[in-house]
């Protein structure tokens, strides 16, 4: 019990406040510096995200990468209430839908986990002191530890 209290107090001074202790909706107000249009240039081409703000509960967003002139991958998305935990649902194309519980949730950062997933097992947004935003997703493939950082700028 003890440890619990030390590591959600560690997780407060971090900025990283544990959902559960937060009602659902103020979770998600917290996610509003997601909202919007964002860019990563590729050599071969650039990928998109793009999100709504919070509204009703809920933000829908949606990506699509293009290489070489042709969309390549696409993916819907939501950060909303799933069984009573704030979730972040994706459909990415050719998969079938995934959903991530909510690990913390902050001003700065989302992390999001579904352990029994096959990868990711965790997707990450993180807000940069420059304005831009880090995608992260990551976990174990082949019993190997894997992460990819996805750096997105606003659009242009």
């Amino acid at each position: 019990m003890a440890v619990r209290i030390v590591l959600a107090g560690l997780l407060f001074v971090a900025g990283l406040a544990p959902v559960s202790a937060q009602a659902p909706g103020a979770a998600i107000e917290q996610l509003t510096w997601l909202s919007g249009c964002w860019q990563r240039a590729r050599p071969d081409g650039r990928s998109e995200e793009h999100w709504m703000a919070p509204l009703g509960g809920t933000m829908l967003g949606m990506s699509r990468s293009v290489r070489g002139g042709k969309t390549t991958e696409y993916e819907f998305l939501q950060i909303r209430d799933v069984d009573g935990a704030l979730s972040y649902v994706a459909r990415p194309s050719g998969q079938a839908e995934a959903t991530f519980r909510a690990k913390a949730v902050s001003a700065r950062e989302a992390v999001f986990e579904d352990l029994a997933h096959d990868f990711p097992q965790r997707v990450i947004y993180r807000r940069n002191d420059d304005g831009s935003v880090t995608a992260r997703i990551e976990g174990t493939m082949n019993g190997q530890a894997r992460g990819v950082d996805f750096p997105y700028t606003r659009c242009q």
